[in-house]
């Protein structure tokens, strides 16, 4: 069985984030970046299911040369193999062009039989890249998963929705969106960290997944202006001398918020 874990690199939520002053794009020299916590919880449910079924697992990322770092936190986690996208024309590709490229790293991969995705990342948040990607394969859909399990060339999902739960079905191959409900994600042994530098890793670009397609077109998402967070300001602070009560309505009422 063939695996394949889409993830991406993003900035740490818990520490600041820096843009370039110049076309207001992330900074990665002075921002702390990681593995993305839903991608790393997509990856660990791809290493559960090589536990219980001898899977082969293939890690995919697309960014600049710092997304090897997060391929490689894959590999020492337990994937066999990564392919790193790499190409200098595809800053700030939007979604549709993310979408293509990644679903043509995947097709470089024999015989896949299950894709899996976080169901969002945290910088984007557009939610949409597994959905576009499995299109583009031809794949049918398991989105927004909290469950999964494998039984007889079929893959079987529970997803949580606002009305209740719903259970999805599908034949093999397929491509599942995880939530953060699905597991939680396992610590790199150190072991697994030095395996992880042998491992193979194969960097590929545009022309090397498009090679007969000169004319491959990027869009792409521009920040057009960007202004730093306000700092915090202080609080009203409401003393109780039995008005209260009366003076918190009189502060919702006038922002409108009752």
């Amino acid at each position: 069985m063939n695996i394949v874990v889409l993830v991406k690199q993003v900035p740490d939520t818990a520490a600041e984030r820096a843009l370039s002053e110049v076309d207001h794009t992330l900074d990665r020299e002075n921002t702390d970046l990681v593995l993305d916590e839903i991608n790393e919880r997509a990856a660990e449910e791809a290493l559960t299911l090589k536990e219980t079924t001898d899977a082969e697992v293939t890690v995919v990322s697309m960014g600049p040369d710092s997304a090897l770092d997060a391929i490689r936190k894959v590999l020492a986690m337990g994937a066999d193999r990564g392919i790193h996208i790499c190409d200098d024309r595809l800053q700030g590709a939007d979604v549709v062009t993310t979408a293509r490229v990644l679903a043509a790293a995947v097709r470089t991969v024999a015989d896949v039989d299950l894709v899996l995705a976080g169901n969002a990342t945290t910088d984007g948040q557009a939610s949409a890249v597994p959905a576009v990607v499995a299109d583009l394969l031809g794949l049918p859909q398991l989105t927004h998963v909290r469950e999964l399990g494998l039984e007889a060339g079929r893959v079987r999902a529970e997803r949580e929705t606002e009305s209740g739960e719903a259970t999805l079905e599908a034949p093999l191959p397929a491509l599942v969106s995880v939530t953060e409900k699905i597991n939680e994600p396992r610590y790199p042994s150190f072991k697994g960290i030095m395996a992880a530098k042998k491992k193979p890793v194969a960097t590929v670009g545009l022309d090397d997944l498009f090679p007969d397609d000169t004319g491959f077109l990027v869009s792409r998402t521009r920040v057009v202006e960007a202004v730093p967070r306000p700092a915090r300001a202080a609080g009203i602070r409401v003393t109780d001398d039995g008005s209260a009560g009366r003076q918190l309505a009189d502060h919702l009422i006038a922002r409108k918020l009752v």
